[in-house]
């Protein structure tokens, strides 16, 4: 009877997951700490509704120039590396056609089998067999700089709006406690969230995006509140 394969790895999903993470976890934490920071100071509702708002955008943008600047500096590289390689390929064939052999030999394969692997994969694309088993590039890893700054835009924005809805949404006497918890909830969720379309376990993603995000809260809250004491 014939095997169905049936796993599925989740590495595809690197790229934009780490972006959209990071952006989602910044814009809660990051707004959060702003809207408790303005409001331990004793601003109005409306400054701190102000004040979220501006962290928004303004983190919105950072997070997606951020993003494109470090991920192109990534592509930079790799194009470099490309370039480089195609020059070696087309001076000397035949070196590269041993080094790629002896990368084979390094990882287990018998050197007579790992010549003939070698040549065959050079045949049909030297430049892409060594591009993933020399330099590491492969079509999953690759650099996609647009990719990574829309994702982060996007998702800091998404996160940023948690608290200020919540803002919204509570009286003025019971913003601080709503913010704070509500926050550490949309963090718990996320926790969650991004184990889950990772793969792995929930428990230690979700307790290590929680402890940060109620610490930098806590700092802001304290920093805004002994700020608003001394005025």
């Amino acid at each position: 009877m014939r095997r169905t394969h049936t796993e599925r790895h989740l590495i595809a999903r690197v790229g934009w997951l780490r972006a959209a993470v990071l952006g989602a976890n910044d814009g809660i934490i990051s707004t959060a700490s702003l809207i408790l920071g303005v409001a331990s100071a004793a601003g109005s509702q409306g400054n701190v509704l102000l004040t979220g708002v501006a962290g928004l955008v303004a983190g919105a943008m950072s997070m997606a120039a951020g993003e494109y600047v470090s991920v192109s500096s990534q592509s930079d590289t790799e194009e470099a590396d490309l370039a480089r390689e195609k020059y070696e390929l087309a001076k000397d064939v035949e070196f590269e056609e041993k080094e790629l052999a002896h990368i084979y030999v390094s990882r287990g394969v018998e050197a007579g089998l790992a010549r003939q692997v070698a040549q065959q994969l050079m045949a049909k694309d030297a430049l892409g067999a060594h591009a993933k088993d020399e330099l590491g590039i492969s079509e999953i890893t690759t650099a996609r700089p647009v990719q990574a700054a829309l994702a982060s835009a996007a998702s800091f924005s998404v996160g940023a709006a948690a608290p200020l809805a919540l803002v919204v949404a509570s009286p003025s006497n019971w913003l601080l406690p709503v913010v704070s918890a509500g926050s550490l909830a949309f963090l718990g969720l996320l926790g969650v969230a991004s184990a889950k379309a990772g793969g792995s376990g929930i428990l230690k993603p979700t307790i290590r995006v929680v402890f940060w995000g109620a610490l930098a809260m806590a700092v802001t809250a304290g920093i805004g509140a002994a700020f608003g004491a001394a005025v």
